[in-house]
């Protein structure tokens, strides 16, 4: 079985694709995490097929892209097509993860690299909020998309914060409890 859930890449790299903008001063760094996350999509598809799970990894992508696409054209801060994609590219990044989260409940476990990846893939993004009160109490800066979007995406990955810390670091194995 495929430990990391094929649809969140895709989400990444739809959002890799829209973040790489004119100007941005992490371009460089952008274009190489895109270069990663297509190879990874590359291996998942092509490379490692077999292993794949489509059983399990049905997550349907349009509710996650109807709403981010809606949210993008409603809130943001210019109505131009670069912002919105933008925008669009904030949100989306919010809610990637929850494909995984998604074929995790649904099988019931997760292998031990994969909660190890997801962990940290859940503490980058939540010293992502350290940072945005370090900018805002050095530089009085506060991008009220990314704050939000950072928060919500903080909040989903709680849950497996808490399993994390109380299985996976004990030595279990994360696994949740099956209805009867």
């Amino acid at each position: 079985m495929m430990g990391i859930q094929l649809h969140q890449h895709r989400v990444a790299f739809i959002k890799l694709l829209l973040y790489v903008r004119a100007g941005d001063t992490k371009q460089v760094t952008n274009v190489i995490f895109l270069l990663c996350s297509y190879v990874t999509v590359y291996m998942i598809y092509w490379k490692f097929w077999k292993s794949f799970d489509s059983e399990n990894d049905t997550f349907r992508l349009e509710f996650l892209l109807v709403p981010v696409t809606g949210l993008s054209f409603l809130e943001n801060y210019s109505f131009t097509p670069l912002e919105i994609l933008w925008t669009f590219s904030i949100y989306l990044e919010s809610v990637a993860i929850l494909p995984q989260l998604f074929m995790i409940s649904r099988t019931g476990e997760a292998e031990t690299i994969t909660t190890h990846y997801l962990f940290f893939l859940g503490l980058y993004r939540a010293l992502y909020l350290a940072n945005w009160i370090w900018r805002y109490h050095t530089e009085n800066f506060y991008d009220q998309i990314a704050v939000v979007s950072g928060v919500v995406q903080t909040i989903f990955y709680c849950d497996f914060f808490y399993l994390y810390v109380t299985k996976v670091l004990k030595g279990k194995k994360l696994s949740l409890p099956m209805p009867v």
